[in-house]
């Protein structure tokens, strides 16, 4: 909704769209509980926000001939959907989302401005989701997120589709989006569930129409690396909603036609000359898939691909990633010196994978202390339910005799 009425009210209006979008959804949390949930929930909601869009353009000083014709088709009775195809709906993106998100990574943005407003205008992410993606603090966050809102607004930057030459240019951002996005749902920040099907199944939509559109080899690699992420959901989460590590999960739950997509895509993206991070990651997670057990993995193939991409990507969280491989590897005392050189730099103070890592491999090499004290960290520093469940069971484990 949010992209649709931003289209047609201008870069500009942006905050009033979102403003239309929150009093639309308002006015059902009024309406619905007397008169029941409408027979076609998404088509009532749009045409609230349709005539809302409407009155504001008749009341409003901008009118011009373009607005009088969006006026007509909006009032007919095909109003929205033949208003997106004949005004909108261009041939090079057929998804209103998709085309929005390329739209606000607009190259005049900063980069991390352009993510941070499209994860907060399209992405369904709050700012304190957003912030935990970027491994900030959400003030600073929304700070960059109305910083960016002003540059469209001063700069009168058009929200509109570039032209197909210029959609390569903008790839690197939209990507990252809809990685996050995957990310959230597939790993939530905070809340009683550790998965958002929502959120994961709307960036495996999204990717696969990005990946159609430029099949680009970072684009098959994403499609790749969220499909086989993907294939492990039924096994990731105990009936009773608790996390299950990966080592201890039924492979046999896994999708393995998924899988098989995933694996097939990699290979696709792989074969370019031009392979990327998330080529790169996809690999890393085919590796995974192959295995029939933890102590099946090859871990060697796993550390080796590591190694590149801390050279493509380099990152504390990727380098946090490569030393819990290379304790697989090598044993826990050399991913513990590893994690805890990482921890030194300050890097990953107050990101609780890093502080669970330890604890890990603390518990593994005998150090009950320090173990106890890094999932006490870890546990101080999740907002997530079943993370912080399953932390309280391994401190009680190490307080038994």
């Amino acid at each position: 909704m949010a992209a649709v009425l931003t289209r047609f009210l201008g870069a500009d209006q942006m905050e009033i769209a979102e403003d239309f979008v929150q009093d639309t959804l308002l006015k059902a949390m009024e309406v619905w509980p007397y008169h029941g949930i409408p027979e076609n929930p998404s088509a009532w909601l749009y045409k609230v926000a349709k005539n809302k869009t409407i009155d504001y353009l008749r009341t409003s000083q901008r009118r011009n001939k373009i607005q009088l014709e969006l006026q007509v088709e909006l009032r007919s009775e095909w109003g929205l959907s033949s208003s997106v195809n004949q005004l909108f709906m261009e041939d090079e993106i057929q998804d209103s989302v998709l085309r929005m998100m390329f739209a606000c990574c607009h190259p005049a943005i900063p980069q991390e401005s352009q993510i941070a407003l499209t994860l907060k205008t399209l992405g369904g992410l709050s700012t304190l989701e957003i912030a935990h993606a970027f491994l900030t603090a959400a003030p600073t966050l929304a700070q960059r997120i109305v910083r960016a809102k002003n540059k469209i607004r001063d700069a009168k930057i058009p929200y509109q589709v570039p032209s197909p030459e210029d959609l390569p240019d903008r790839l690197e951002s939209v990507l990252r989006v809809i990685y996050l996005v995957f990310n959230e749902g597939y790993a939530a920040s905070s809340g009683d569930s550790l998965t958002r099907h929502d959120l994961s199944g709307e960036a495996i939509r999204l990717v696969r129409l990005l990946a159609e559109l430029l099949p680009e080899s970072e684009a098959l690699g994403l499609f790749a690396l969220l499909l086989l992420h993907e294939s492990r959901r039924a096994a990731r989460v105990s009936a009773t909603g608790d996390l299950i590590l990966l080592d201890d999960q039924d492979r046999s739950l896994w999708d393995r036609s998924m899988i098989a997509d995933g694996r097939a895509l990699v290979e696709r993206a792989m074969s370019s000359r031009r392979i990327g991070p998330y080529t790169l990651q996809a690999a890393i997670a085919a590796v995974h898939a192959e295995a029939s057990s933890a102590a099946a993995t090859d871990w060697s193939q796993i550390v080796g691909l590591y190694d590149v991409l801390v050279r493509a990507e380099p990152s504390p969280v990727v380098e946090l990633n490569r030393a819990v491989a290379v304790a697989m590897r090598d044993g826990p005392e050399a991913g513990l010196a590893l994690v805890d050189a990482i921890l030194a730099r300050g890097d990953l103070a107050d990101y609780r994978f890093a502080h669970a890592a330890r604890a890990d491999l603390c518990r593994r090499l005998g150090k009950t202390a320090e173990a106890r004290s890094a999932y006490q960290r870890a546990l101080e520093l999740t907002r997530l339910e079943p993370e912080r469940r399953f932390l309280e069971r391994r401190l009680a484990e190490l307080q038994k005799p």
